[in-house]
């Protein structure tokens, strides 16, 4: 009896001439293509850069980032005012541990990059009440004494009885 064998589908290159393993990374995905490959030593400079600013300040650099590195003119992004305001008071310590590793920066600017939060998905369970606290909250409601206190009590409590017992759709 023959065993069967199993042969791969063919790969997509999708407009991309490639040959040997599939990507595994962003950085193989650069330098495996002609048109991105350029993009590698900007890449490998503002991840460098990136690093030595965060170590420089680790505290305050853990949520910026490096838009922008022309011409001497760094421009970092802040997701906020506040924050904003605490490192351009820690810019000149910045600039200098800059300087010190060899990068050529003249200016520094900020911006602020607000980025839109995504609510947490809160999930909340629905409350179920056993039939005998319903019994004592329906006999609770007719126990109670008719009054002008009491009305609004009365008709909670029928109220809070009826929509736990109507079937759910």
């Amino acid at each position: 009896m023959r065993t069967p064998t199993y042969s791969p589908a063919p790969r997509r290159g999708y407009g991309f001439a490639r040959s040997g393993p599939a990507v595994t990374g962003a950085t193989d995905f650069l330098r495996g293509n002609a048109t991105m490959a350029s993009l590698m030593p900007t890449v490998t400079r503002l991840a460098a850069l990136q690093k030595d600013c965060a170590k420089a300040l680790p505290a305050m650099f853990e949520h910026c980032d490096i838009l922008q590195f022309e011409s001497g003119q760094l421009v970092l992004a802040t997701p906020n005012a506040a924050l904003a305001a605490k490192l351009k008071q820690q810019l000149p310590k910045l600039q200098g541990e800059l300087k010190r590793k060899g990068w050529q920066i003249s200016g520094i600017k900020l911006k602020v990059q607000v980025i839109k939060s995504i609510a947490p998905i809160v999930h909340t369970r629905a409350l179920v009440l056993p039939e005998k606290a319903m019994t004592a909250l329906e006999e609770l409601s007719t126990a109670l004494p008719a009054s002008k206190q009491n009305e609004q009590l009365i008709a909670a409590l029928r109220s809070l009885v009826r929509h736990h017992r109507e079937p759910k759709d």
